[in-house]
């Protein structure tokens, strides 16, 4: 039967190396230390050294998640991989997750919530795009979908509104019927459906007046006018015309410009 013939400190604050018959034999926290009394001269049978290294593994194992967690919160797949990163077995890993959830420190749920509430607090992401994330952090879809189901459609609109708030600026530079098409197109990358989207423009307040949607028609005429510019009369009015209307400005607006209501032709070619 093995005698422990020596106990010495590693350089690591905390951790002990057990020797055996004189050789190194494992590691042991102080924890483990004092659970197990082990002492110089102590005999071990080789089921209680399998029973400590057991033991050992699994108190470092949640030591290890314990402090991950103390940065932020993490989801269990997320300490899962933590751990694997670390060595640790996969039957301690798990073991120390089930440690943690009945201490209450790891609840995926939990997670969920406060991930959604901190987007709706200063985030710029929409409902699938958190979606997206939270699976990355495996998280099972179906818990995420329960939580994002429980967000009313009007919590977005702020969301939404931080996402659009550098393109406000936009409101005299490009039709109204452009810019609401950009902005839409900018918050389905964000990961908010259509109505919602629908419902965060609407609640911009985006509607220009007349002179701001006259200025916009003038920017967008003359940078036609300069795009164009080289091609004969005819051909340049209909390429400006099909410009035009692509940047979401209506028939009589297009005719207007065309006519030099906005600009006299005649002075385009200062521009």
């Amino acid at each position: 039967m093995p005698i422990i013939s020596k106990i010495s400190a590693q350089k690591k604050p905390g951790r002990y190396n057990i020797f055996l018959d004189g050789k190194y034999a494992f590691s042991a926290s102080e924890q483990t230390v004092a659970k197990f009394v082990l002492l110089k001269g102590r005999k071990l049978t080789d089921e209680k050294i399998t029973e400590i290294k057991h033991y050992d593994d699994g108190a470092r194992a949640t030591d290890l998640a314990a402090r991950y967690l103390n940065y932020q919160p993490r989801t269990i797949f997320e300490i899962l991989q933590y751990l694997k990163k670390h060595h640790i077995s996969d039957g301690s890993a798990n073991d120390a997750v089930e440690e943690l959830k009945k201490m209450g420190y790891l609840d995926d749920h939990k997670y969920v919530q406060l991930f959604i509430k901190n987007d709706l607090r200063v985030g710029t992401d929409g409902s699938r795009s958190l979606q997206r994330k939270l699976t990355q952090k495996g998280v099972d879809p179906e818990i995420s979908q329960v939580e994002l189901e429980n967000v009313a459609d009007e919590d977005w609109v702020s969301v939404g509104q931080r996402v659009l708030k550098s393109m406000a600026h936009k409101v005299g530079k490009l039709s109204e019927r452009e810019l609401k098409r950009k902005m839409k197109t900018k918050l389905l990358t964000h990961g908010f459906d259509s109505n919602v989207s629908d419902m965060i423009i609407e609640a911009m307040d985006l509607h220009a007046d007349e002179d701001e949607q006259m200025e916009a028609l003038k920017k967008q005429g003359i940078k036609a006018y300069k795009r164009f510019r080289r091609f004969d009369d005819r051909k340049r009015k209909s390429k400006i015309r099909n410009y035009l209307f692509t940047h979401g400005f209506s028939s009589s607006e297009i005719n207007a410009f065309l006519d030099g209501d906005i600009i006299p032709l005649d002075e385009l070619s200062e521009y």
